[in-house]
């Protein structure tokens, strides 16, 4: 997988990649990441590649035409390469939310370039130049680098070999619209709380069934709004009704 990343600040990107198990794939080939700035296309001689915005207003706002050339210069690198050309992701609290899901889907192209943004915002022409806008959530950041690295992570991590153990990812947190199941490792009692009966008992059917309920009724408990998606079995139903039983015997 290539991304390649439009930022003002290339050493936020490159201080991240080197590290863990994307360090690990970075090393060996399987992810490829580069920085591109903005700065090398302003023609003017400090660089600059933010304006005051038209109409007033607090704050600077990123012009149009260095990220356009930024972007135009990816193009052209991609197709000397023989390479198609990137999938251009906007980063910006006023788009749809970044999800399990969307990591999916963006993991299977072969490329991704994600635009930073920063100051106040984007000239809205930019909006012209990309072809999905992506959120990490309702909040705001101070420029869009963090929110890139979340999504090379979280797709970086899909693809075949960057993940020692890839039969793991079917059990995480939204792989499948359920957040993940409790998890214990040594020492067996710590300051009077126990693992539970059931982790030890050996019994690979009634952990499986544990698992699962403890999985539905945290994601009840915590993201009502993801339970309500759910499309639950009989065997769920059962299993809920059987644990709100023990809360309130």
């Amino acid at each position: 997988m290539r991304y390649r990343v439009v930022t003002l600040f290339p050493e936020l990107i490159d201080a991240a990649i080197g590290v863990g198990l994307l360090g690990k794939a970075v090393a060996a080939g399987r992810v490829d990441v580069r920085c591109l700035s903005p700065r090398v296309f302003a023609t003017n001689k400090h660089q600059s590649v933010d304006d005051t915005p038209y109409g007033g207003g607090s704050g600077m706002v990123l012009s149009v035409e260095p990220i356009a050339k930024a972007l135009d210069a990816l193009d052209a690198q991609a197709r000397e390469a023989g390479e198609p050309s990137s999938h251009k992701l906007l980063l910006t609290p006023a788009a749809p939310r970044f999800d399990q899901a969307a990591a999916r889907r963006l993991a299977a192209l072969p490329s991704l370039t994600l635009i930073c943004g920063r100051y106040e915002g984007f000239d809205e022409r930019v909006r012209g130049l990309v072809d999905e806008e992506i959120s990490l959530g309702d909040f705001v950041l101070n420029g869009g680098e963090i929110a890139a690295l979340a999504i090379i992570e979280a797709t970086a991590r899909l693809l075949p070999g960057v993940i020692g153990n890839e039969r793991s990812l079917d059990e995480e947190s939204h792989s499948a619209g359920v957040l993940e199941y409790p998890q214990y490792t040594r020492p067996r009692v710590f300051r009077e709380q126990e693992v539970p009966a059931v982790l030890l008992s050996g019994d690979h059917a009634r952990i499986a069934r544990w698992r699962r309920g403890e999985a539905l009724r945290r994601t009840r408990a915590l993201r009502p709004d993801l339970f309500a998606q759910l499309a639950l079995s009989d065997a769920d139903r059962k299993q809920l009704a059987e644990l709100d039983a023990e809360v309130g015997s």
